[in-house]
């Protein structure tokens, strides 16, 4: 299958957006299940049991282990750049017919 011009066009605006989210914003916390759904196939890889998570239920709501995500300062540039030279590169390619 070969790419047209506005598929390129929307996988840059896609990585521009996503880009200038991880700029935005410092660290993602996780929810409780997400952070036990990664920790599962860690486990496995180095050789352990897959851990689980205490989860205890509180008047706020449910609480357990939560894991934060720190993306590089550098992914959110690398991914405006690779976004704006999709976009580019879908203007000057000739229109579908």
């Amino acid at each position: 299958m070969e790419l047209n011009r506005n598929q390129y066009f929307f996988a840059g605006i896609l990585l521009v957006l996503i880009g200038m989210q991880l700029r935005m914003v410092s660290s993602f916390v996780l929810t409780p299940e997400v952070t036990q759904m990664l920790a599962k196939p860690a486990a496995v890889a180095q050789g352990g049991a897959p851990p689980t998570l205490a989860i205890s239920s509180t008047a706020a709501g449910i609480t357990g282990a939560r894991k934060t995500v720190k993306p590089p300062e550098w992914l959110g540039w690398c991914l405006i750049s690779v976004g704006s030279v999709l976009i580019l590169h879908s203007l000057a390619m000739k229109k579908p017919d």
